[in-house]
């Protein structure tokens, strides 16, 4: 990615693991010496996601967007796209974000805009995905990270880790299975994105 500085902005909407995983990994891995780069902002769309409070300890600018206070999609977006674009990012990274993205917002940033999610992509996108995967008897679950695009869970797959789904398996228990592969493979593949 060309430049000097390689800003991250990351979009959560809850606890913010995957961002935690991601700012943790960018410290250990050192972005800032090796690419530019480093986690230069947090931004939900819920004042009291957990992982503001978190990202605020480790010295990141965090702010929230209430999603609510918007007449439309359309004037959220805007908003946040304002937000984002004061830091000027190299890449934005949606990790648990749950808003659905308006497709003036994802041309915008078309080539910097990453997503994670918990399956193996083409494969049930969307919500609900662990329980899914069960009902449908599927053997094994996982993680895609991909790039963003207009189109619901689709886009370039960038990482993808599998693991099993075992009998007795619940959504829940899955899920969590699927989270500790989340926080291994969202920072190998920005950062493999941030050497390119």
């Amino acid at each position: 990615m060309a430049g000097v500085n390689k800003n991250i902005v990351i979009l959560i909407s809850g606890s913010g693991s995957n961002m935690a995983a991601i700012v943790e990994s960018s410290v250990k891995q050192r972005w800032q010496d090796r690419f530019g780069a480093r986690v230069v902002a947090v931004i939900s769309n819920k004042a009291g996601a957990q992982g503001l409070a978190w990202a605020g300890e480790q010295g990141i600018a965090t702010r929230a967007l209430d999603h609510t206070r918007f007449g439309s999609r359309e004037a959220f977006d805007a908003a946040l796209m304002a937000e984002i674009d004061r830091h000027e990012p190299a890449l934005v990274v949606l990790a648990g974000f749950m808003r659905i993205l308006t497709p003036g917002f994802v041309q915008h940033y078309e080539g910097r805009l990453v997503n994670i999610h918990p399956s193996l992509l083409p494969a049930f996108t969307g919500l609900r995905t662990h329980q899914r995967a069960i009902d449908m008897g599927c053997r094994v679950a996982g993680a895609t990270v991909h790039r963003v695009t207009s189109e619901l869970d689709h886009g370039e797959i960038l990482d993808q880790a599998v693991v099993p789904v075992v009998p007795g398996d619940t959504a829940e228990t899955l899920a969590a299975r699927v989270l500790t592969q989340e926080h291994l493979i969202y920072p190998r593949a920005l950062e493999r994105l941030l050497a390119a």
